[in-house]
């Protein structure tokens, strides 16, 4: 890989990780675009990777509250009087990350091969948009943040791994589950952030442990291409991040809908057109 397209793909990858588009759907298909191979386990890992700069950007943006919750939380477990609303959004997100890790485990084989297909992209992009809009529409949205325990941790953790699926999206998957829930927008997506932070921080790690052979082999990507990636993708991302919590303060999720919609049926007329194949 070319360290421009390193910078292409960090950039992809920073606005659309914590945006309800889908960033694997995003990056599978602008890496077809450039001729890679999507299925290759050096370009599989890649992907995953450079997530951890997105993920770098959430840590610093949300320090205060990462720092807040913890002490809560710890707090908590020494003390059963001190066990208030942050104590129990420790649990869970702790409880979220955990049922998601399990079920990425056990499936890691599926989601790396038979799914590394641009018509499961474009069948999530499109599919999930409606449960998105539906979630947007039907949940009440009384509740806040302060009213999240680890049962909803557990409900957001399975509702998570769905976005395993390419073209889904992790934040869209848990968004729309807590707005379902009857959680508010803001909080819905903040939320969504504090489950991301250790589930894709585990990934990338995970994937840069296990897949360094791939990453470093002949022919692969390299390791200053993926560097390049990650640092890209943490810039463009903090700002992603400072937008998207603005935007939903006022806003509904209409627009992210049409829009994965749109990018769907684009890539089904690409496949059908015969421009790009589906792996």
């Amino acid at each position: 890989m070319q360290w421009w397209e390193s910078v292409i793909l960090g950039i992809v990858e920073g606005i659309t990780e914590f945006l309800p588009v889908s960033s694997t759907g995003h990056l599978t298909v602008v890496e077809k675009l450039m001729g890679l191979p999507i299925d290759d386990p050096s370009v599989t890992a890649y992907t995953a990777i450079i997530q951890v700069g997105a993920m770098l950007a959430s840590i610093v943006y949300f320090w205060r509250d990462i720092v807040r919750i913890a002490t809560a939380w710890f707090a908590g477990l020494a003390d059963a009087q001190k066990r208030g609303n942050d104590f129990r959004l420790g649990w869970a997100v702790i409880v979220g990350f955990a049922t998601t890790a399990v079920i990425a485990l056990a499936l890691r084989g599926f989601i790396e091969g038979p799914l590394r297909s641009l018509w499961v992209v474009a069948g999530g992009l499109i599919l999930w948009s409606f449960v998105m809009f539906a979630g947007d529409r039907l949940g009440k949205q009384t509740r806040g943040e302060e009213s999240i325990t680890w049962k909803d941790g557990l409900l957001l953790g399975l509702i998570q791994s769905i976005s395993l699926i390419p073209g889904v999206s992790r934040s869209g998957a848990t968004i729309s589950g807590a707005l379902f829930m009857g959680i508010d927008r803001v909080s819905a997506t903040r939320m969504s952030f504090f489950l991301g932070i250790p589930t894709l921080v585990a990934a990338g790690t995970f994937q840069a442990i296990t897949a360094a052979p791939d990453i470093a082999a002949p022919g692969g990507v390299g390791w200053l291409a993926t560097v390049i990636g990650i640092v890209v993708s943490f810039v463009v991302a903090y700002a992603s991040i400072a937008w998207l919590l603005k935007f939903v303060a006022t806003n509904d999720f209409t627009v992210f809908v049409i829009y994965r919609i749109v990018v769907g049926l684009v890539i089904v007329g690409l496949l059908f057109g015969g421009v790009i194949t589906p792996v």
